[in-house]
């Protein structure tokens, strides 16, 4: 495998004395180059654009999101799939991040995992993956064979491909139908993907899983209408969630929140609409879960 050619494995020629800097001029240099990163992945907007639209379509038809990568790639699709659940409610296999040796190399390396293409198949096989999913491959290098087996195998069932990693001309990009490529420039610390290259994936993960149920009805104005309150912080979060979409008190939050079942959205359309639970219900339903939809 030929390294010299990508991005992520150059040496970056303003930290090649990283060795004999204080920490604080450390920090200064890596603050200075992940400011790089935010740039970088605003040249590939129109893609990453194209491909929540893709995503958010896929949902409405009772498709899925999949994320899959290998080491630091595939913890990040791991962990944008698991924020998932708290944040918009949704079941576990909506959104799921596959990475190549299974959960137990989100903590401990799985050598030779990541060089599988079989293994990136059956992965997607063993979730019965469909042509209404929309699979992402995920790879700093551009080129983790147990990503393009997947793709391959997606691409056999029909399904929607898009490729997240940071160097151009990526080799992943080639079986994609909607590849994002952000070169951020050399890491400080060569070849340590995990600094530029992951802070450039998780900030376009963050965009796809984040717009994708903004496009389903999961947020209203900028709140997340759909949180899951499973513990007693979230319980508080969703009341001030409700105070804050429709301006009630905290006593009518409380008890609309618990008249609501403890279903956020629901509790915020019972008052904005001087619905019940039962027509309230009904009215989402209509509008297909947009709290929007049922003011009109």
């Amino acid at each position: 495998m030929n390294l010299d050619k990508l991005t992520t494995e150059t040496r970056n020629t303003q930290t090649m004395n990283l060795d004999e800097l204080s920490a604080s001029e450390v920090m200064t240099l890596m603050n200075q180059e992940d400011q790089k990163v935010a740039i970088a992945v605003e040249k590939e907007l129109p893609m990453i654009t194209k491909v929540v639209e893709t995503i958010t379509e896929s949902f409405s038809k009772g498709g899925r999101l999949i994320y899959m990568g290998a080491g630091t790639s595939g913890r990040l699709g791991v962990l944008d799939a698991a924020e998932c659940v708290p944040t918009f409610s949704v079941d576990p296999s909506m959104v799921q991040g596959l990475i190549a040796g299974g959960m137990k190399a989100m903590t401990v390396a799985v050598e030779g995992a990541e060089d599988s293409k079989t293994l990136g198949a059956e992965d997607l096989e063993a979730i019965q993956l469909t042509d209404k999913d929309v699979v992402v491959g995920i790879a700093a290098s551009g080129r983790t064979p147990y990503v393009i087996g997947g793709l391959e195998y997606a691409t056999s069932v029909g399904a929607k491909t898009a490729t997240i990693s940071c160097n151009k001309d990526a080799k992943i990009s080639q079986y994609a139908q909607m590849p994002i490529e952000v070169d951020a420039g050399p890491e400080v610390l060569t070849g340590s993907t995990r600094l530029k290259a992951g802070t450039a994936q998780k900030l376009i993960l963050n965009m796809l899983s984040t717009g994708a149920m903004i496009g389903s009805g999961k947020v209203y104005q900028n709140l997340m209408v759909d949180v899951k309150p499973s513990n007693e912080k979230l319980e508080e979060r969703s009341k001030r969630i409700i105070m804050q979409a429709t301006d009630c008190t905290y006593e009518e939050a409380s008890e609309t929140f618990e008249a609501a079942d403890h279903q956020v959205k629901l509790a915020i359309v019972m008052i904005l609409t001087h619905s019940n639970k039962e027509t309230a219900t009904q009215k989402l339903t209509e509008a297909k879960g947009f709290i929007r939809e049922t003011l009109a």
